[in-house]
């Protein structure tokens, strides 16, 4: 975006700081318009005929612009990575109470690392680690998928899960009963 002095064009069709059009005006004038108005003239669409300027704070929109795009980076917050670890021997109400844990974190769009912790002669089975992963991935299939497959790394067995990529459910409303 070229300022001021920087417009090297004849001509430009002229926008006040509120919006109206002014007319096709020559650049020098346009400058002391906003000179006087001690604003900045600034080229806004160079590729029309003639270049289209507007009267602006170019500061002030300058940081209204940063404020924009800090605002939509803050919006656009990226998924983390949580963790949920399970044991073999794991009782069916920690599991059961875990793996709801991990279908809330995938709900609200983050991947989860499911680790399954070996202690001991327990690594010589890995099937029983096999079996609780299974048993996650059937609780979690309505909200997440398997990501990274599971696999041995030293005395833990790791699986990742990624959340589905679909919409939220709209929220359902009940109607009242009708006489």
């Amino acid at each position: 975006m070229r300022i001021n002095e920087q417009i090297r064009t004849k001509e430009v069709r002229l926008v006040g700081p509120d919006g109206n059009q002014l007319g096709i005006k020559p650049v020098p004038d346009a400058l002391s318009i906003a000179r006087a108005m001690d604003l900045d003239l600034v080229e806004v669409a160079p590729m029309a005929q003639p270049p289209v300027a507007k009267i602006m704070d170019y500061g002030k929109y300058k940081f209204d612009q940063a404020q924009k795009s800090k605002e939509s980076k803050r919006k656009a917050s990226a998924a983390q990575l949580k963790e949920m670890k399970y044991r073999p021997k794991i009782g069916s109400g920690d599991f059961d109470t875990k793996t709801r844990q991990v279908l809330k974190f995938l709900q609200e769009g983050h991947k989860v690392k499911v680790t399954i912790m070996f202690r001991g002669r327990e690594i010589f089975h890995p099937e029983l680690g096999q079996e609780i992963l299974a048993r996650v991935i059937d609780g979690v299939k309505s909200s997440g998928h398997v990501e990274v497959f599971p696999k041995l790394d030293g005395r833990n067995m790791l699986m990742v899960l990624a959340p589905e990529k679909r919409a939220p459910a709209a929220p359902v409303t009940a109607r009242p009963a009708e006489v």
